[in-house]
């Protein structure tokens, strides 16, 4: 039997036979060093850096067992992005007994008496930070296990270049009665500390609206009910907005999902940026008008959603984005080309053009090829019911919108980050 003993944020560990009597103990060196008295004097050490020999030590000591356990000790809850995970793909569940601490997570929110089932989690522990960014940009609160290269320092500055109107709460040494620190610092003042290798987790709070309503579903919200929304739920100005239908098929395309970042390229209304961050993606509209720019944040503000605008002209004003994993063009009149090029270049996933005239679909085409983009596309056309005299009805035709999309090769089959389930390493 493994018995996994979670450890670090909570009571130190006490006496236990599974403990005591265990041949070999896998643990980090403080958790050996903190476990030391408890441990049988001719128990194997094995200090726990690369996950891979660890397990292939385990392995080897079952496959010679003598009568006696395996102890592994970990931090907080092992079960919580932690060891658990690959100690039951190697071994099996039946094999574990896991007796869990209290979580690095759940600490930090105690600490700032905050409820977090409703908290996005996400780790950035040997992995990406974008996608860690990306979600803390869109929700609004956010726990971040942090990592070599991504932590407290790094996010800050990416969310203040970014713009992000956010609190970082800095978790450190939790659990340590002598040394435990929590901070709220901005982003701009955690970019310029250096914070060292205590920190636990960093909460990312947008502090006016932490407290939701509470819900049946852990985690920070349901996907939306109903997306393509009317456009009667925009503010637009003479009818300047991505029709429905049009949007419908644009969002599958662009298939946003929390962890990404999408760009809505000449946005008008910013109807399609909204939509994609009702689906949990960071959302940056991009729109040269200073009216549409008002529109765009009244909308965002509406629908209750985060929606990065910037004021400009693409593609000029792309250069100092973060790249993107999807982006919707739904503007660029005689600079489209360029646009959609600009876009192609940087865009991880894919890329969606709404053109109104016949002789610019060729031309995206080719810009989207010429980046080694697979393409595809529609004619949309429809017809909506409207009302006659008489209690009847007519078919009301509406502008034909070609509709193109590029999808760079092999992303169409690649799964995800998703942010609740990665494996930490």
């Amino acid at each position: 039997m493994i018995t996994v003993f979670g450890t670090g944020t909570g009571a130190p560990l006490s006496p236990d036979p599974a403990l005591s009597s265990a041949g070999l103990v896998v643990g980090g060196r403080r958790h050996l060093d903190a476990a030391e008295a408890l441990l049988a004097a001719g128990a194997e050490r094995v200090v726990l850096g690369p996950l891979a020999p660890a397990l292939d030590s385990v392995e080897r000591y079952i496959e010679n067992e003598k009568g006696q356990g395996v102890a592994v000790l970990a931090s907080g809850d092992p079960g919580f992005f932690g060891i658990v995970r690959a100690l039951a793909e190697r071994f099996g569940p039946a094999a574990l007994d896991v007796r869990p601490g209290v979580s690095s997570v759940a600490t930090a929110f105690a600490r700032v008496a905050l409820p977090w089932d409703d908290a996005a989690v996400v780790s950035a522990h040997g992995r990406d930070l974008r996608t860690a960014v990306n979600v803390c940009r869109t929700y609004p609160k956010t726990a971040v296990l942090t990592g070599p290269g991504a932590g407290p320092a790094e996010l800050g500055a990416e969310l203040a270049h970014r713009g992000a109107d956010r609190v970082l709460v800095v978790a450190s040494r939790l659990g340590d009665p002598e040394h435990e620190s929590l901070e709220r610092v901005t982003p701009s003042e955690a970019a310029a500390r250096d914070w060292g290798d205590a920190v636990s987790v960093v909460l990312c709070l947008d502090e006016k609206r932490v407290l939701a309503p509470v819900r049946t579903l852990a985690g920070p919200g349901r996907p939306p009910a109903r997306w393509a929304l009317d456009e009667s739920e925009f503010a637009h100005r003479d009818s300047m907005i991505t029709k429905f239908e049009v949007r419908a098929l644009a969002l599958a395309r662009l298939g946003p999902r929390p962890g990404d970042l999408v760009w809505d390229v000449g946005a008008g209304s910013g109807s399609v940026a909204v939509e994609c961050a009702r689906f949990g993606a960071a959302a940056v509209a991009v729109e040269k008008t200073v009216d549409g720019v008002a529109r765009i944040r009244d909308n965002a503000a509406a629908h209750g959603v985060d929606v990065r605008v910037v004021h400009g002209a693409a593609p000029t004003v792309l250069s100092d984005l973060a790249d993107p994993d999807a982006v919707f063009i739904g503007g660029g009149g005689r600079e489209l080309t360029a646009i959609v090029t600009a876009c192609a270049r940087r865009t991880r996933r894919s890329v969606v053009v709404a053109v109104a005239a016949v002789d610019r679909v060729g031309a995206v085409r080719d810009a989207l090829g010429a980046a080694g983009f697979v393409s595809d596309g529609v004619l949309l056309q429809s017809s909506r019911l409207a009302p006659l005299p008489g209690d009847v009805s007519r078919l009301a035709a509406a502008n034909p919108v070609f509709l193109v999309w590029g999808v760079r090769p092999d992303t169409e089959s690649a799964t995800s980050v998703d942010f609740l389930e990665r494996r930490s390493s």
